[in-house]
């Protein structure tokens, strides 16, 4: 598997942060090649919109292509960080010159793709230049600083070259303390295949995403799929990197279920191997005597749950930065381009009741992107429950209750969009979307308690949770949506810097991950300088961190909700599995069902 990076999920089972450090624990030669059984994991989000790595950019899609494609610098399950020589990575070793900004990564020479080509620098390459052509939808065209046209791209990465097979040099265009890890979010993908298929017109791959690959790398491969059923992958035994020295599963299958509660329920008859536990039903794992026999393990999540609030008029997106790489002004969210309102919405909304109520107290909160497990957490910031506060805030904003009826909504009077853009808007009611993903019950429950809360200040809040591929992605990467629950994984190795969620050069309609179109200055220089501190000095970068908290807790953004406390739980006979802080799929390829005892 890859390094774990950004992925949108509402109720996913979030890379694994703590501060517990396992051992590695031997996996026992228990079966043989393929003979460990069907692993069957349920997928209550859409099917994968796409099988291409490249075109990658929903959690159902990663689920299938982690399998079937390496990294250049793959995790250590153990330590968390990222390393050389690790299964399913590509990098033998890397060093960077006495500048800091030149990038020399070795390849291994012993890895093949299943067809027996062998992985090489043009892998990744090809890769690269599909990202930066700009003719497909991936998120990390960012990461360079100009894309193959010429135009401005906003990132630190000036030139990527392939001297000779097995050598990866890149050239940054200063040192940089955060970008060695953008350059693993170009997926390697097999290039005599890919350019068989595309050639240069990088385009193409978009007519047919669910394309199934034919070369692939991994412990398992070929892909049989059933639309809203299931995906299967079976064991691969040429994968080099195994832990056993062959697969022991003989099949991976990603089944298709309503929602979380069924999944449980499967799980619970024997029909699931491993379960993410929804929040609501981990006491019942830790207490009901007849939940014993299941095996177990309890995390804290790295990533947080949060409600984003779009800054710009979602009636016409546009891109953080024009052609030249200039700032371009957003005409403001009619409603929540005001700061005002958006703090008026984080004391509203009682996020103990949550957690208490909804998650069974399986959660921590959180005030902004910065986690508790985070070497630049700061506790001091925290949001406070206040509906009189919050109705102030509104007051203050120009959203007022003009009629004193409690079940009619607030309306602009010399609110910040009529002041500013159209004065034809005063008078409008305080209406406003929230839509959330199909499937997860936890996410629906939440979603009407917003609801609830903001209807009590004087909104009139339109709820729904939509289909996640048809509606819900769309509107939120495309900018057309007002407010959202989703969650966010901060990624492995753990790292701070938060570029690529708030800066104008991921502001990109329809792909880029800044979809609240948000923008503060200092808090981009404060990024930007972070990153080229002298020696990555963490004391320096501590500073700077905390002040960008500070920045982001009073834009607001996102309201920062909580971190999850998870649980992870797998049938009793399966074996060989041996969880992590960091991961609990990484030894999957070593994995046994053994029969159950009479």
């Amino acid at each position: 598997m890859k390094s774990i990076s950004k992925w949108l999920v509402l109720g996913l089972c979030l890379a694994l942060l703590g501060t517990l450090v396992i051992p590695v624990i031997a996996q026992e030669d228990i079966s043989g090649p393929g003979e460990g059984g069907i692993i069957i994991t349920g997928n209550t989000a859409d099917d994968p919109a796409t099988f291409n790595p490249l075109l990658a950019n929903d959690t159902s899609s990663f689920d299938i292509v982690q399998w079937l494609y390496p990294a250049l610098f793959t995790v250590n399950w153990q330590t968390g960080e990222s390393e050389p020589n690790q299964p399913g990575g590509l990098a033998e070793s890397w060093s960077y010159d006495e500048t800091g900004t030149i990038l020399t990564i070795n390849l291994r020479q012993d890895l093949a793709w299943n067809d027996g080509t062998p992985i090489t620098s043009a892998d990744y390459l090809y890769a690269v230049n599909a990202v930066r052509s700009g003719q497909i939808d991936n998120s990390y065209a960012s990461t360079f600083e100009t894309m193959a046209d010429g135009s401005p791209a906003g990132g630190k990465v000036a030139s990527v070259e392939a001297p000779d097979p097995y050598t990866v040099v890149v050239t940054f265009t200063e040192a940089d303390c955060v970008a060695f890890e953008s350059v693993n979010d170009i997926q390697v993908v097999p290039a005599h295949v890919f350019q068989e298929l595309y050639g240069e017109d990088y385009a193409a791959m978009m007519e047919d995403p669910r394309s199934i690959p034919t070369v692939s790398f991994g412990a398992f491969k070929d892909i049989e799929f059933a639309p809203a059923q299931r995906v299967s992958l079976v064991a691969d035994q040429s994968y080099p990197d195994s832990l056993l020295g062959y697969v022991s599963p003989e099949e991976w299958v990603y089944l298709s279920v309503p929602d979380e509660n069924v999944e449980t329920e499967r799980f619970i008859a024997g029909e699931i191997t491993v379960l993410a536990v929804p929040s609501t039903r981990q006491n019942d794992f830790k207490t009901d005597p007849a939940l014993a026999d299941f095996k177990t393990y309890e995390f804290t999540g790295n990533g947080f749950t949060f409600f984003a609030m779009n800054t710009a008029d979602p009636s016409n997106p546009q891109p953080g930065l024009d052609e030249d790489g200039n700032a371009l002004p957003q005409i403001p969210h009619p409603v929540l381009g005001d700061v005002l309102v958006r703090r008026a919405i984080t004391q509203a909304v009682d996020m103990d009741a949550i957690l208490e109520g909804i998650r069974d107290g399986n959660g921590i909160k959180v005030a902004t992107h910065t986690i508790p497990t985070s070497w630049v957490y700061n506790p001091d910031l925290q949001y406070t429950f206040d509906t009189a506060a919050a109705q102030a805030l509104l007051d203050e904003a120009g959203w007022v209750d003009d009629d004193g009826d409690a079940s009619t909504p607030r309306v602009c009077q010399n609110c910040l969009y009529a002041r500013e853009v159209d004065p034809a808007f005063e008078g409008s009611p305080l209406s406003l979307k929230l839509r959330v993903p199909e499937g997860g019950v936890v996410g629906s429950q939440i979603g009407e308690f917003f609801k609830a809360s903001l209807d009590e200040i004087g909104f009139s809040t339109d709820f729904q949770a939509i289909d996640w591929g048809s509606a819900f992605l769309p509107e939120l990467t495309g900018q057309t949506f007002d407010m959202a629950l989703l969650s966010w994984s901060l990624g492995l190795p753990v790292e701070p810097d938060v570029t690529d969620f708030y800066t104008p050069a991921v502001d990109v309609p329809g792909a880029g991950f800044n979809f609240t179109s948000y923008y503060n200055e200092e808090l981009n220089q404060i990024l930007a300088e972070a990153r080229v501190v002298p020696g990555c000095d963490p004391e320096a970068r501590k500073a700077l961190y905390l002040r960008a908290q500070e920045i982001l807790f009073n834009d607001a953004p996102y309201y920062y909700m909580y971190v999850t406390e998870s649980m992870t739980a797998v049938q009793p006979n399966l074996e060989n599995w041996n969880p992590t802080p960091y991961s609990r799929i990484w030894d999957t390829d070593a994995w046994a069902l053994l029969d159950q005892p009479e």
